[in-house]
């Protein structure tokens, strides 16, 4: 069946066209709202308007010359702020893969895009924490709409041999939000009392961009196919290939898998527990562990915070937070050109190796330098600077291999009867992480001070070897041929052949039960 599909997948007609081209650029535009959030949050939380109208404590706690170098921000007030988004994401994203199966992924894309506008409203208006922390719950729901439905979105809609680099958009768009969250603290920064109203409400533009957005493309072919609208989604699939293109041999596909999900249609969660689908269950779980225990979250939202730290002002921790964003940005487009051509693997192996020995560095030059000194709390300057541009190096080797293909390889490794359970555990699972960092991370940075990059450089060490040795490489495999590449591996081949077998067997259940209307 798979080798039946990957012909098939060959003789697929259609290339990049300019409704691919939109599709794609609404759904990843979802990746805006996450990452004007994560930036947005880490600058205002070292606001001194911000501090002094919502945490006078902390204000009063860094001025103090007492104070350790690594705990002045340390208050769990605070960081609770930053951490509810993402529980109310983990939360809101579990509900999300349920209800895209009933309304589509396109109805999904819009309540987030909603809750986004609603809960950045909140935040700008907010007279006392209660209402800043709902603004941000808000807008961890949309989050976990978006988040979920968003990459499925890519990969369902862009050819198999570019859906790397489609898909890795998403993770584009995130960076994008991050730098302009970023430079915009760095100029509502300089406005004395309101000026981190302006940041938490500037997140209205991009829930506009997604909303607006969303009443203009149609749903997937697949999500369209499994609401029984077949008509519907071929003539989706035939605006998104090409008024030219032979569309059948792809259709028969997605109508076929559909077929084979809908039989298995209840229990995807119970399914994904089954010895074959223990593989699938294993990277659900490995890849937004190890992506969160990168460090890159922490460090994505509390760079400026940590630049503070080491002795930077207000202005110039904002500045060196844009700086890295814009090295992420770099590095994530470089990706794109790069993901389809060396493959998922390369690049996460390379990209891990870096970071390491980044992470390493960053925590030598804090060691020796930061905090030695009984009169100085800061460090030397020329420590400063080249501890970002280890920061610098790290984000490179980040944005070129973990940041987008966090998002590519799980929304294209999953079967499509348990697509949208995998995509949303792998979310919550990220999400809930997210959450547990944030809430931490200051604290642990007061508690293990320079160790905390050692503690980050000893997970991405685990993950390097991991991935050599348990994710086969899945470059330009056509979604329906997926299962192949399991059945190969060295050791996933166990589970694969009787996942392979079932699926076989489904497929007949499924002739039988649901003759072809083609």
């Amino acid at each position: 069946m798979a080798g039946e599909a990957a012909v098939a997948a060959r003789e697929y007609g259609g290339g990049v066209t300019a409704s691919v081209v939109v599709t794609c650029l609404m759904a990843a535009s979802c990746g805006l709202i996450f990452g004007y959030d994560i930036g947005v949050s880490g600058g205002v939380t070292q606001m001194e308007s911000f501090l002094n109208k919502f945490f006078p404590e902390v204000l009063i706690g860094k001025q103090g010359a007492k104070r350790d170098a690594y705990c002045r921000y340390d208050n769990q007030l605070l960081t609770a702020f930053t951490s509810s988004l993402y529980i109310a994401g983990m939360l809101s994203s579990l509900v999300a893969s349920r209800v895209t199966r009933q309304v589509g992924r396109q109805n999904i894309i819009l309540a987030g895009g909603a809750l986004f506008l609603a809960g950045s409203a909140l935040n700008a208006g907010a007279v006392n924490i209660a209402m800043l922390i709902i603004g941000r719950m808000l807008l961890g729901f949309g989050i976990g709409f978006t988040a979920q439905a968003a990459p499925l979105y890519l990969a369902e809609t862009a050819p198999a041999r570019w859906r790397g680099a489609f898909t890795g958009t998403y993770h584009g768009f995130l960076v994008v939000g991050t730098v302009a969250a970023n430079t915009a603290n760095y100029f509502t920064d300089r406005i004395p009392i309101w000026g981190w109203r302006v940041s938490l409400g500037l997140a209205a533009v991009p829930a506009t961009v997604i909303v607006v957005g969303a009443l203009f493309v149609s749903d997937t072919p697949s999500s369209l196919v499994l609401r029984g609208q077949t008509d519907k989604a071929r003539a989706s699939l035939q605006r998104i290939r090409g008024a030219d293109a032979d569309v059948d041999a792809e259709f028969k596909d997605i109508v076929r898998a559909v077929e084979e999900a809908r039989q298995n249609d209840e229990g995807a969660f119970r399914r994904v527990c089954g010895k074959g689908y223990r593989h699938y269950l294993v990277m659900m779980v490995a890849i937004p562990t190890f992506f969160d225990l990168t460090g890159m979250i922490v460090i994505a939202v509390f760079s400026p915070v940590l630049f503070r730290t080491v002795g930077f002002s207000s202005q110039k921790a904002i500045l060196g937070s844009i700086i890295l964003n814009l090295v992420n940005l770099c590095s994530v487009i470089a990706s794109t050109f790069v993901i389809d051509r060396a493959g998922r693997r390369v690049l996460f192996l390379a990209g891990g190796t870096v970071m390491m020995i980044s992470q390493v560095a960053v925590s030598w030059i804090m060691a020796e330098h930061l905090g030695k000194h009984h009169a100085k709390a800061t460090m030397a300057r020329g420590y400063a600077f080249g501890l970002l541009a280890l920061m610098c190096l790290y984000t490179a080797s980040f944005g070129m291999s973990w940041g987008p293909l966090k998002w590519v390889v799980p929304s294209e490794i999953y079967p499509v009867e348990i697509r949208s359970a995998g995509q949303a555990t792998t979310i919550s699972i990220a999400l809930t992480l997210s959450f547990a960092q944030t809430q931490v991370f200051i604290s642990l940075l007061c508690a293990m001070k320079y160790a905390i990059f050692l503690f980050y450089a000893g997970w991405v060490l685990a993950m390097t070897v991991f991935i050599a040795l348990l994710l086969p490489e899945t470059k330009g495999v056509p979604l329906e041929a997926m299962r192949s590449v399991w059945a190969k591996h060295w050791y996933w081949k166990r589970f694969g052949k009787d996942n392979k077998l079932d699926a076989q067997i489904n497929s007949l259940g499924t002739t039988k039960k649901f003759p072809h209307h083609h």
